[in-house]
């Protein structure tokens, strides 16, 4: 694989991270078959890895710990997440410096290391402070036991302003964004990607196959039976006309992938690592039969003329369903909106 900067940190990753999310409970609960498809992705070239405490609950992390325990962890830029709750106690969840420096702690002992290369806070948290976060991931910076430090699905202004309050305090600044990003979900070309560049900050897309949408099997006709239509209605549910309209396109981009002799992963990851602001797509297999269809991603290079009709299919900065934002914005809640 061909490396690419990670910001301006002067590290370097794959253009393909492997996400973990799918590794426990929530996906693959056997530990030794996830283990082989980690192993897999990083004999394939993969150096970069991503997960989060709340991803089963820490077993998620408790994988990928034992996967690296044979002398893989330092060839491994290893990532992980906090904010999302772990527990009923309201004090195990968001970004405060008491919760952070405790769950920093579990991560480190489930993961097996002494350190975190990329520590991020999972969402934004309307109620804290950001110079309160950043300082506590700047003393884990001091400490060691955090590398660099980043965001997830923050809209473009609080990027910036995270950016401005670590130059005004003195603290350490995000280096990362992960971001929604995908042929479906393009919201972020209009103001995250810029910002992101302008900033000079590494852009990790979470989703490029839009939530298994592009997989290849949401199709018309052969629609897959899922529990996310119940668990997710905003996102799954057919009845709903921003659902079918999501449908509509992703069958148009599955006859342009066929036409340009692509399968539609193919064609979906490969635009999202396409986008010069964009350092490494993460990919979730659940299966090694998943990886081996996303791995070849990397090689693909789509022409002007692909990319041409992939915008008159999804318009640019678009999302065609805006359920898929990863994020509702507070302020358009109804008591943030009435006196």
């Amino acid at each position: 694989m061909k490396y690419r900067a990670f910001g301006s940190t002067g590290v370097r990753v794959s253009p393909l991270c492997l996400g973990a999310m799918m590794f426990g409970k929530w996906g693959n609960p056997d530990h030794e078959d996830s283990t082989r498809i980690i192993h897999r992705a990083l004999d394939a070239g993969i150096n970069f890895i991503d997960t989060a405490d709340v991803y089963s609950y820490g077993e998620s992390e408790e994988i990928v710990g034992k996967a690296l325990a044979d002398g893989r962890r330092e060839r491994v830029v290893l990532a992980t997440k906090v904010h999302a709750p772990m527990g009923e106690d309201p004090n195990q969840m968001g970004n405060s410096r008491r919760w952070i420096m405790q769950e920093v702690e579990a991560s480190l002992r489930r993961l097996k290391t002494d350190w975190i290369d990329l520590y991020q806070i999972h969402r934004p948290a309307h109620n804290t402070d950001i110079e309160e976060t950043l300082g506590a991931l700047s003393d884990l910076v001091r400490q060691g036991k955090v590398r660099y430090i980043g965001s997830s699905t923050f809209p473009g202004s609080q990027i910036v302003e995270a950016q401005w309050a670590a130059r005004e305090q003195r603290l350490s600044r995000f280096v990362c964004e992960q971001p929604p990003y995908s042929l479906l979900v393009r919201g972020i070309e209009a103001d995250v990607l810029p910002t992101c560049q302008r900033h000079k900050m590494a852009v990790i897309p979470w989703s490029p196959l839009a939530g298994g949408w592009l997989s290849g099997k949401w199709r018309k006709g052969s629609t897959p039976q899922s529990a996310r239509a119940t668990r997710l209605p905003a996102r799954y549910d057919l009845s709903l006309p921003s659902n079918q309209l999501k449908l509509e396109a992703t069958e148009a981009l599955a006859r342009l992938a066929e036409e340009s002799g692509l399968s539609l992963i193919h064609l979906a990851i490969a635009f999202v690592i396409r986008h010069p602001g964009v350092t490494s797509a993460i990919i979730g297999p659940r299966t090694m039969e998943q990886l081996e269809s996303q791995l070849g991603a990397a090689d693909v290079e789509l022409s002007d003329a692909i990319l041409d009709r992939i915008d008159a299919i999804v318009p640019p900065g678009s999302n065609v369903n805006p359920a898929d934002g990863g994020w509702e914005n507070p302020a358009l809640s109804a008591k943030a909106r009435r006196r």
